[in-house]
């Protein structure tokens, strides 16, 4: 069985891995006081074209999360986002754990426009009942969407106005931001997310390391105090180098964008193949993550060889499906699926 079924299904980048095993017996500071940390840190901050920036380290994606979420918002406030963002549908319910309500807008595509923010926000302070309902204190998006989908720079740029006139931080979550910045497509790049977003994560768990997210914050208000919320939320790993080396592996010598960029081109080679047999698109996606509409005997043909996630199962009875590649995606298995594809 080949997986196509998520970009975490493998280890981590070789280099990485012998980061990891030349330096395992050198002696370090812990909680991310080493010097493999703060390199790391410097590359970041140089790659996003800002020294000012904070930067820490975080083990996973819900981690960094439900820890940013909870140092943005107030006690009476929730978080915006749209209606299949992750930390509405995929994350067990961790937001509201922390005390905090989900806000979702409806979306078809996994983007929500500065539009939704701004109508949302002055129906709610404009209520005679507004503190009777949550109020709206953060806006969540993450760049690729979960559906694959990219924001452009006007779309980013006319969110970050509408929050800023709200009061309200704009948070992205970067998991796959990778495979994002790597699309032919992207608009996009670090310094603009420097600039635009009050905080944003670089996902390194689905884009090449073991484990791992670096956590962004550039607004000054935000950055008092994040690491009490790290310990307090079990995040700040006492073994804090492993996160940092992989890092200052990833951002060395144009890695991190290199790998993304062969996965989102293997995406793209897969895609066409399934264009070409005449399956059509669920999402429109330009990154590593495609969805198509298979039929019962496609989805079974293709499941004999292959895993992919079954995205939903539609009235005419056929069903969406993703297939995704990652930073290390073979070739052959890249090939041998599209045989596949051509021969159903």
């Amino acid at each position: 069985m080949t997986y196509f079924q998520c970009d975490y299904v493998e280890g981590c980048h070789p280099a990485i891995l012998q980061k990891l095993c030349e330096s395992n017996l050198e002696q370090t500071p812990g909680y991310g006081a080493d010097h493999y940390c703060e390199s790391a840190r410097q590359k970041i901050r140089a790659a996003c074209g800002r020294e000012d920036l904070d930067v820490h380290f975080l083990v996973g994606g819900t981690q960094a999360n439900t820890t940013v979420l909870a140092a943005l918002l107030r006690p009476h406030q929730g978080a915006l986002c749209a209606e299949s963002g992750h930390i509405a549908c995929h994350e067990t319910g961790a937001i509201e754990a922390t005390g905090h309500k989900v806000l979702p807008l409806p979306s078809r595509d996994g983007t929500i426009t500065a539009a939704q923010v701004d109508d949302y926000c002055r129906a709610h302070f404009t209520s005679d009942v507004s503190e009777h309902m949550v109020q709206p204190g953060a806006c969540y998006i993450s760049h690729p969407t979960e559906n694959g989908t990219l924001y452009t720079k006007a779309q980013l740029e006319e969110l970050a106005a509408v929050c800023r006139r709200w009061g309200l931080p704009l948070y992205l979550d970067g998991a796959r931001l990778g495979y994002g910045l790597a699309s032919p497509e992207s608009e996009l790049d670090l310094p603009d997310l420097a600039r635009l977003c009050d905080v944003f994560y670089i996902g390194g768990t689905k884009c090449g390391a073991l484990f791992g997210e670096a956590v962004v914050i550039a607004d000054p208000a935000l950055k008092k105090d994040f690491r009490y919320f790290i310990k307090q939320r079990g995040g700040l790993l006492a073994k804090g180098r492993l996160l940092g080396i992989q890092f200052d592996v990833l951002f060395e010598g144009g890695l991190y964008r290199s790998i993304c960029e062969r996965a989102v081109e293997q995406a793209m080679a897969i895609r066409k193949a399934f264009l070409a047999a005449g399956v059509p698109l669920y999402f429109d996606s330009p990154t590593n993550q495609q969805f198509f509409v298979l039929t019962p005997a496609q989805r079974e043909a293709l499941g004999q060889d292959f895993a992919f996630e079954s995205w939903g199962e539609l009235d005419d009875g056929r069903t969406a499906v993703r297939f995704c590649t990652s930073w290390a995606t073979r070739d052959e298995d890249v090939q041998t699926l599209v045989g596949a594809i051509a021969a159903l």
